[in-house]
């Protein structure tokens, strides 16, 4: 799962150090590895609130914490990321105009595809195997305790405790 307050530091931290760039005169392409570490920590944001819309079945079983705080929390997030996408796009169309805000966004689409490709992808089917092997267990436990029952009436039945 993807934790919101990371990507929250991770896209504060990177956002910083762009806006410290712009203030001492750096172009954006000498920016580009912050600009990549801000879109990757915005696009696990985005990805964070994905997954809380469509929790996994055991978190919706067995989630500790409270559903709201979670919600609040992605919320948040995603307000503060907005704002800073806002600050972001003044600062580039002041310093480099509307292209250079309109490269920045097929810069960052493709950075979210291969994102998605590489890290999601992958989360989502860690997230599907558990959720199988999670409820393989659940399946074991409940054919173990159908067993153990049907185990037990025959022996009473056995023992002539009753008539069935």
């Amino acid at each position: 799962m993807i934790e919101v307050v990371a990507a929250v530091s991770a896209a504060s931290g990177a956002f910083n150090a762009i806006k410290k760039g712009f203030e001492m005169g750096r172009d954006i392409e000498s920016m580009s590895k912050d600009l990549g570490r801000w879109m990757g920590a915005v696009s696990d944001i985005k990805k964070a609130e994905e997954y809380n819309r469509k929790p996994p079945l055991f978190k919706k079983l067995f989630a500790s914490g409270s559903v709201e705080e979670e919600a609040m929390e992605i919320f948040m997030a995603k307000k503060k990321a907005e704002d800073m996408r806002e600050q972001l796009r003044t600062i580039i169309m002041y310093t480099r105009g509307r292209s250079a805000w309109d490269e920045l966004l097929k810069t960052e689409a493709d950075i979210r595809k291969r994102r998605q490709k590489m890290i999601y992808e992958q989360k989502e089917r860690q997230r599907f195997w558990i959720d199988m092997a999670l409820s393989a267990v659940i399946v074991l436990v409940a054919l173990a305790g159908l067993w153990w029952f049907v185990d037990w009436i025959m022996e009473i039945h056995k023992a002539g405790g009753t008539n069935f």
